[in-house]
């Protein structure tokens, strides 16, 4: 449909000011989009978006990477992208978005199989895996840092794949199978709530990456003879902070694009969004300030993180005030995170990612059952504005669901990598680097690194 109007308020205008737009469908020399491409349109740039994401993780985990490894992250985060978008398209969607069976997975669509381009539905469905097959890429990428430095190339490789197609569609169907129109999903059905993927998405790449990191094992040096880990910094915090802004600036086609739909919510999410990121950046620099005594950079950025993370399930749903609180206890919880899994846990993460993504996704998920908002997106109420415990209970349900159904299928695709072909390279090319061993190049060729310690 395309609305004409020959004088008066624009579409614009009668939009907002709540008219029908088929009162300014008579013929004349003005034509206006419709509704429906409206919304293709914004999808459609969002998920463009979205997309930039895969640089800004290549940065962050690039700068917090040692030098000798830089070509094989920008490899694996090439890999995540181009695996994530075929599998995607040859598997995933189906199983994510297909016609609903029992609510446990979907059963259509593979390959884009029954999709006829020359229809609005058709046209939108397009649209509609071009900006999940985006979000699959951002799942299956968060996986590539915890496990830097010491993967096989082609293992990760397979990793990637398998992650893509099976893993991450499988809860992806439970929670947002609906929004493709094929049924839904079975946690859907209980009214749990996930807007944007901080469980779907993030917590799902962060317990992926948990599982790889346990069956890769920690990098040669990093846990002393008395179990105590040391320290082993980045090469480059320059790449870091840039690409921890170039992820803040996506999350916002993350989050609003999330919406599938040109209205006036965008702001509330993005104004959330951005809240949270702030605040998280704050309770990170704060709490590792006041526990070591230094701001530590690198903390800090993933404070950022962590509060966008946080944030995501909620973005719809809490007003901006919660949005504040929730991005600030995720920038606090990331620091004793981070610290507990690699000084207790003893598993090594370079980048954090566990921390981040994985748990700093569950409580974000958690948290909106306590933060919902009445008058804010759906129709859900948290327990802190008189909602009860129930939304709570399945909060927790859906993220403990999610989180174990990732960590165990983590934990089957390496290990099988591992039976097959191997997932570990061997001491003396870790030793020597990635970028030489597994790619015979070297990201900062001509250049000589030393080290101060």
């Amino acid at each position: 449909m395309f609305w004409k109007r020959i004088g008066g308020p624009s579409l614009a205008a009668a939009l907002a000011l709540g008219l029908a737009p088929e009162l300014f469908a008579a013929d004349g020399a003005e034509t206006f989009v419709s509704q429906t491409a409206g919304n293709t349109l914004w999808t459609m740039v969002a998920a463009m978006v979205v997309m930039f994401m895969q640089a800004g993780f290549t940065l962050v985990e690039c700068g917090l990477s040692r030098a000798k490894n830089a070509v094989n992250i920008l490899m694996k985060n090439y890999v995540d992208f181009v695996a994530g978008t075929l599998m995607f398209m040859l598997v995933g969607f189906a199983f994510m978005f297909g016609q609903s069976q029992g609510g446990f997975i979907g059963a259509s669509g593979f390959g884009f199989s029954g999709v006829d381009p020359a229809t609005e539905a058709g046209q939108w469905n397009y649209t509609f895996w071009f900006f999940q097959c985006v979000f699959c890429g951002t799942a299956a990428t968060i996986v590539s840092g915890a496990v830097a430095g010491r993967t096989k190339f082609a293992a990760y490789i397979l990793t990637s794949l398998l992650v893509s197609a099976f893993v991450y569609p499988v809860s992806g169907h439970w929670v947002w199978n609906s929004l493709n129109g094929q049924g839904t999903g079975w946690l859907e059905n209980l009214g749990y709530v996930d807007f944007a993927g901080s469980s779907v998405v993030h917590s799902v790449g962060g317990w992926v990456a948990l599982a790889g990191a346990i069956v890769v094992g920690p990098r040669i040096g990093k846990y002393q003879a008395d179990g105590v880990a040391r320290a082993i910094p980045g090469h480059n915090l320059t790449q870091t902070a840039l690409g921890v802004f170039i992820l803040w600036f996506a999350w916002f086609g993350f989050n609003c694009g999330s919406t599938t739909t040109a209205d006036g919510t965008l702001g509330l999410i993005a104004v959330n969004t951005n809240l949270a990121a702030c605040a998280g950046f704050i309770g990170a620099m704060t709490t590792i300030w006041l526990k070591t005594g230094k701001p530590d950079p690198s903390m800090s950025f993933n404070g950022v993180l962590a509060g966008l993370v946080g944030v995501t399930a909620g973005c719809f749903d809490v007003s901006p005030w919660g949005a504040l609180i929730i991005g600030l206890m995720s920038g606090v919880l990331v620091v004793f995170s981070v610290l507990f899994i690699d000084q207790v846990l003893k598993v090594d993460d370079p980048v954090g990612a566990v921390s981040v993504h994985g748990v700093c996704g569950f409580f974000g998920t958690l948290m909106v059952g306590l933060f919902a908002a009445p008058g804010y997106g759906s129709d859900l109420t948290g327990l802190f504005y008189g909602g009860g415990v129930g939304p709570l209970v399945i909060q927790l349900l859906g993220a403990l669901v999610v989180g174990l159904w990732a960590f165990v299928g983590g934990l089957v695709v390496f290990k099988v990598v591992k039976a097959v072909i191997g997932v570990r390279v061997r001491p003396e090319d870790e030793i020597k680097g990635l970028d030489l061993t597994e790619h015979g190049a070297e990201a900062y060729n001509g250049f000589q690194f030393f080290t101060c310690n």
